[in-house]
């Protein structure tokens, strides 16, 4: 026998999120409308309001760390198969990559702050320690950011040769190196001294200037220009 599911279209008019995103506007919603919208289906005893709530105790009430677990986390909810956690995944990575662009309006690179936020929105939910690198042309205009390797959660190794590979291949002037530390602690170990050491070195007999590496986390950021290490 088939299960029935609370569809939101067997809901009354004024209780479908989708309704009311339409007469109203999205910010009327909360965020568990929001969800259910993406759900779509509930289950035989619960809506997709009911399985919103619960993802959303699932990421402590915060659609932040809600965006920081797995498909097969989203999956622990009974209800949410995984087609379902995989749309709900995608959307929260739209609001990532919607929220990096808004810290970053400015195309040009003009201080470690306003790198911090953009890099910030972009490595916010990793859990492990990733290295990335912003690679620009002369003006400090972002022709293109790339995580470069990804380690665990105590460390993560960057090959040199590959990071200069691909600033050629940009044609980048400039670079800025970057890194999270998931544990928040933002003070640069001494391999993470040694690193920016031989890749700036490396990087001056190809006329790449590095610019900053720059660490991040929840907490904040460290400049490692802004320190005078560079």
């Amino acid at each position: 026998m088939q299960e029935n599911k609370y569809s939101i279209k067997q809901w009354v008019k004024d209780d479908r999120p989708r309704e009311k995103l339409l007469s109203k506007s999205p910010v009327s919603l909360s965020d568990s409308e929001l969800l259910a919208i993406l759900i779509h289906n509930g289950t035989r005893n619960k809506t997709a309001v009911d399985l919103a709530k619960e993802l959303l105790i699932l990421g402590k009430n915060s659609l932040a760390e809600l965006g920081k677990l797995s498909i097969r986390d989203l999956m622990k909810i009974k209800g949410i198969g995984e087609a379902k956690a995989i749309t709900i995944a995608a959307a929260l990575e739209i609001g990532r990559r919607r929220q990096a662009m808004g810290a970053m309006e400015k195309p040009v690179v003009r201080d470690s702050a306003e790198m911090a936020n953009y890099l910030q929105a972009i490595l916010r939910d990793h859990h492990h320690e990733v290295f990335a690198v912003v690679f620009l042309n002369r003006a400090n205009k972002i022709n293109h950011f790339e995580i470069v390797s990804q380690g665990g959660i105590t460390g993560t190794v960057a090959d040199p040769r590959i990071i200069l590979k691909k600033a050629l291949e940009q044609e980048a002037v400039n670079i800025i190196l970057c890194h999270n530390h998931p544990s928040g602690n933002l003070k640069p170990s001494r391999a993470d001294e040694e690193l920016t050491s031989k890749i700036k070195e490396a990087a001056k007999y190809f006329d790449i200037r590095v610019l900053d590496h720059i660490i991040v986390s929840e907490d904040g950021y460290y400049s490692f220009a802004d320190e005078g290490l560079l």
